[in-house]
């Protein structure tokens, strides 16, 4: 029960990483609300976990408020905000047409400051809390055709490490997460990428080029967010952590 007596805020929960993190944090011990756009899948989480469901998607300026305010009515206050709503697209600086360019960069980036600089003055009237966003490896180290969300996670890591700076007196902690290749359901819906194909061929590819030699599991990154988000980590700010399978380490 490492979040016990804790309230947290999730960001894209009803499904891949924000989903097995609500569970774990549920489980933990907090109270949880989450978000996410997909009315039926959010339904059911909730019935799973007991967390609270707010209908909303985050590159909206009114539904990141009324997120934010939803959950202080729900909780009472906020101890905990896992930014995890994103979105991967692929493409070199010559295919990245501008409708993903500028839909990548507002859900990826605009939509983790807005939701940050929402709840600061909640946490700092509660006297501090913890801001964990969710990064990538590929914005710690290049990323072939995948150029607006490698600019978009390497702008997370810097949002992460100037925030940290910014608040680090007054007890608010913040911290990235940056996962590697990890099994999500939008690979067996939509394709990695878009580009369709053997989802099984696909992913036993992306684990062979990786030094464990498999892709991660949304179970293994929720671990870590609850590490961040927790006491375990008291003395931890503005860092960003690689859960990628030792790919950054190549």
């Amino acid at each position: 029960m490492r979040l016990a007596n804790k309230t947290a805020l999730i960001t894209g929960g009803t499904s891949g990483i924000g989903r097995a993190t609500v569970a774990l944090f549920a489980a933990e011990g907090a109270r949880v609300v989450f978000t996410g756009r997909r009315a039926p899948l959010g339904a059911q989480v909730a019935r799973e976990t007991g967390a609270h469901f707010v209908l909303a998607d985050q590159r909206s300026l009114a539904d990141c408020e009324r997120s934010v305010a939803e959950a202080l009515a729900v909780l009472g206050s906020l101890d905990i905000l896992f930014n995890n709503a994103g979105i991967v697209l692929g493409g070199t600086a010559e295919t990245t047409s501008e409708s993903d360019w500028d839909a990548v960069l507002q859900l990826n980036v605009t939509a983790v400051w807005r939701m940050s600089r929402l709840v600061l003055p909640a946490m700092r009237k509660a006297g501090g809390g913890v801001i964990v966003n969710n990064a990538s490896d590929w914005g710690l180290v290049g990323a072939p055709n995948a150029l607006a969300y490698s600019v978009s996670k390497g702008a997370v890591v810097q949002l992460t490490r100037s925030m940290a700076l910014d608040h680090a007196r007054e007890n608010i902690r913040v911290n990235a997460i940056c996962p590697g290749d990890t099994q999500v359901e939008r690979w067996q819906q939509a394709g990695y990428h878009r580009d369709g194909g053997d989802q099984q061929e696909l992913l036993a590819r992306l684990g062979a080029a990786l030094p464990m030699g498999r892709v991660g599991s949304v179970a293994e990154i929720a671990r870590a967010v609850l590490f961040l988000a927790c006491d375990d980590s008291s003395f931890m700010t503005g860092a960003a952590i690689p859960v990628d399978g030792g790919n950054t380490a190549q």
